[in-house]
């Protein structure tokens, strides 16, 4: 093991017990809503590990993924994935897609191309590949799906808060 794997590992252990927590995912901010989409991927079932193509190890693509059919109301859909196990204040974000067609029933590379795209927690804009510090224990992923009743219209690159606030104002379903 060489000398900076070992030092991130080290870093990892000491911050083992550090969490930005569950209670700070966005889903939280809209939990009072019904109905709640169910989603899910070909790559992975629920509360399984992402797949190695998904992490900064693999390919670190998206992984593709499907839900049931949104309220009639909706305009657009939102999909947000964060990481609440991160040792920050705030769980990481992966991915922040926004400006999905609420016709749309899955949401794969192609499909991307019809959305738009928002700033994840390394400052990029798409997705960013699951890398949990070395040492620091198991990370859960969480994938949000959001249906609004009104359409953004957020530009490309947003970040989270911003695109929380707009949401708000759009009632999150």
């Amino acid at each position: 093991m060489t000398f900076p794997h070992k030092a991130a590992r080290a870093a990892g252990e000491a911050l083992a017990s550090v969490h930005a927590g569950a209670d700070k995912l966005a889903s939280t901010r809209f939990e009072q809503v019904v109905p709640k989409l169910e989603l899910t991927s070909a790559w992975f079932a629920d509360g399984e590990p992402l797949p190695a193509r998904c992490t900064i190890d693999g390919e670190g693509e998206p992984p593709p993924l499907a839900w049931s059919e949104p309220p009639a109301h909706a305009k657009e859909l939102v999909l947000i994935c964060e990481d609440p196990d991160a040792p920050k204040p705030q769980p990481f974000v992966h991915w922040l897609v926004y400006d999905i067609n609420a016709d749309a029933r899955s949401l794969d590379a192609e499909g991307v191309k019809h959305a738009r795209e928002g700033k994840n927690s390394a400052l990029g804009v798409g997705f960013t590949p699951a890398a949990p510090p070395p040492g620091h224990g198991t990370h859960h992923y969480h994938f949000e799906l959001f249906a609004l009743d009104e359409p953004l219209a957020l530009e490309r690159g947003v970040g989270k808060s911003d695109l929380l606030d707009a949401m708000e104002g759009s009632r999150a379903r």
